[in-house]
């Protein structure tokens, strides 16, 4: 367990996918998210107070979040330096980077020193197994995606919000470092050896016989030249029954990749069931999800009812129209579907 509640850090970021871990953490867990740390060159807001590292302590912070991303997921000096202040102010500190906190003496110096806690959610498990593919009780979803970074995490928390506020069993199963910071547990797939991805997930997703869906958070894309093996893995290792196509309509190329255009709709969901269909040869769409965060409301609403009635799937924005169709859609594929009265985490 990570101490809530927690310090958002932005650094000095300029735009907003530098910070989507903390936006993400902002929005799914408003309770521990205390304030936000800006530096000097910070030009993006979630809309929190904004702390200094003394002043987040004094209100009651525990944890400072390193909720950036940047190339290569480096810390960097300012990044250290700020979370040496931060733990000589008696704040705890995570980060979610591919760089451990714990690579650098005078982090984890200053961690002994002020006796607390250094956090980096990026570390895979120790031991892991392979795959093997075999069929497994249970109820598992997929959510994939057109690219990196469309709405793959929020479609799926938002799934589980609805199936839970339904009283049906579902558990969010993080595969990447803000979902693992929302979730508290989960597989950094990104940094999992390849060999070792697809069994990762069935890590995650053991079998359950308790009629409930595990509801796995996808990441990247089989079309994005540089992570589509992570996405083949997590394809593979989740046995997916049914999967939602997650898509940001008017991006205008693969994120980092100027010049390679997103796949159409059509080819991209073929293929993740095509490749879905490795394990689970019953893999079955229930919905595509858009983040129509840049579109006006009308023309967000009239493109997703036209490509519901395309692909005679619901098609929703999770964020600002919510996923109640797709939930229903599930139900009807995969009926009758458990409920519980009470359902925890």
């Amino acid at each position: 367990m990570i101490p809530p509640p927690y310090l958002l850090y932005l650094g000095d970021s300029q735009n907003e996918l530098s910070v989507k871990t903390s936006r993400g953490v902002a929005y799914w867990r408003p309770e521990w998210s205390l304030g936000e740390h800006r530096g000097s060159e910070c030009t993006v807001t979630l809309g929190l107070p904004h702390l200094d590292f003394a002043e987040a302590a004094a209100k009651g912070a525990k944890t400072l979040i390193i909720g950036v991303a940047n190339a290569g997921g480096v810390l960097g000096p300012k990044i250290v330096a700020d979370a040496v202040k931060a733990l000589n102010a008696g704040l705890n500190v995570a980060s979610g980077l591919h760089e451990r906190l714990t690579e650098h003496p005078e982090i984890v110096a200053a961690a002994q020193r002020n006796g607390l806690s250094l956090f980096d959610v990026r570390e895979p498990p120790k031991k892991m197994d392979v795959g093997n593919g075999r069929p497994r009780a249970g109820h598992r979803l997929l959510t994939v995606g057109t690219d990196c970074s469309v709405g793959k995490m929020y479609t799926t928390l938002a799934i589980e919000r609805e199936m839970r506020g339904r009283g049906l069993r579902a558990d969010f199963r993080a595969t990447g470092q803000t979902g693992i910071f929302i979730a508290q547990s989960g597989v950094p797939i990104d940094a999992v050896i390849a060999d070792f991805i697809s069994g990762g997930i069935e890590a995650i997703t053991p079998a359950r016989t308790d009629g409930g869906w595990d509801l796995v958070e996808g990441q990247g894309s089989l079309f994005h030249p540089s992570f589509a093996g992570v996405s083949l893995g997590l394809l593979h290792g989740a046995q997916p029954d049914a999967i939602v196509l997650c898509h940001e309509p008017g991006r205008p190329h693969m994120r980092g990749i100027t010049g390679r255009a997103l796949p159409d709709l059509k080819t991209c969901l073929e293929a993740n069931l095509a490749s879905a269909a490795l394990t689970n040869p019953g893999v079955t769409p229930v919905g595509i999800a858009f983040n129509t965060s840049n579109l006006a409301p009308d023309e967000a609403r009239r493109l997703c009812d036209e490509t519901a009635a395309r692909f005679n799937l619901p098609c929703q924005d999770p964020v600002s129209m919510g996923v109640d169709q797709i939930v229903d859609r599930l139900v009807e594929c995969f009926a009758p579907l458990q409920s519980e009265q009470s359902v925890g985490r």
